[in-house]
């Protein structure tokens, strides 16, 4: 493969990942600026939704959508299919090493007394536990599938087709977990450290896309992933275990 074809891929994967942060981005402006012109309120909990609906879902989802049409290519190509038992027990090894890979970078932190930086949503969900619970089922529902067809099957399917696998996955990876920077609070350094944490399961559900080759493996993986998060952040909130 030519230097030049690499260059187009990356290219490319950069591109589609700003394309789908940014169109997102815009979608939710317009209808939180259209309710307020409307005069409707927007609680916190209105604000996630719209988020994940606009941002997430069309956002992603439809950059993803509309890529695949202007190549003419259908849904073929991230492949899409009914897991099978193997893919089952992947999704099962995959979503314990993401949480074992999660838990011994968050051991790090602690032993080091480095500072990441907090979500956003997880931030609401603490202030409202109700929005942590919508965050659980969108994980299922909108995250882990949008996020996925995006990432995975359109960002890291193009890099595939210039780059080997062992390339491939990390770039895809890393380009996943930098767009989550306007999705953190605190300072620039708290931020990358929790974007390097980030890159950690992503790396896993791209092995897992790229070993099964089926997108619905990866994304009930990673939905499986954060909903599990979210929920172990609601029990501590709930329970008014100290954060």
């Amino acid at each position: 493969m030519t230097l030049r074809a690499v260059t187009r891929a990356v290219a490319v994967a950069i591109g589609l990942a700003g394309i789908g942060i940014g169109g997102g981005l815009v979608l939710v402006l317009v209808v939180l600026l259209s309710a307020q012109v409307a005069g409707i309120a927007m609680t916190p909990l209105g604000t996630i939704a719209v988020s994940l609906v606009f941002a997430t879902g069309l956002g992603f989802g439809g950059v993803a959508l509309l890529y695949l049409r202007a190549r003419g290519l259908s849904l073929a190509y991230v492949g899409i299919a009914r897991p099978s038992r193997s893919d089952a027990l992947a999704v099962g090894i995959g979503y314990v090493g993401a949480l074992l890979l999660v838990g011994s970078a968050g051991a790090v932190l602690m032993r080091t007394g480095t500072e990441a930086a907090p979500n956003t949503a997880a931030q609401a969900g603490i202030a409202d536990p109700t929005v942590l619970l919508v965050l659980i089922v969108a994980s299922l529902v909108i995250i882990g599938p949008g996020e996925e067809l995006l990432f995975r099957g359109i960002i890291q399917g193009r890099l595939r087709e210039a780059l080997p696998a062992v390339a491939a996955i990390p770039l895809a990876s890393i380009i996943f977990a930098a767009i989550h920077y306007f999705s953190l609070a605190g300072a620039p350094e708290a931020r990358i450290v929790s974007i390097s944490v980030l890159v950690l399961p992503t790396l896993v559900f791209g092995v897992l896309y790229e070993l099964t080759e089926n997108l619905v493996v990866p994304a009930l993986t990673h939905g499986i992933y954060n909903a599990t998060l979210f929920g172990l952040l609601y029990l501590a909130v709930t329970a008014d275990v100290p954060m």
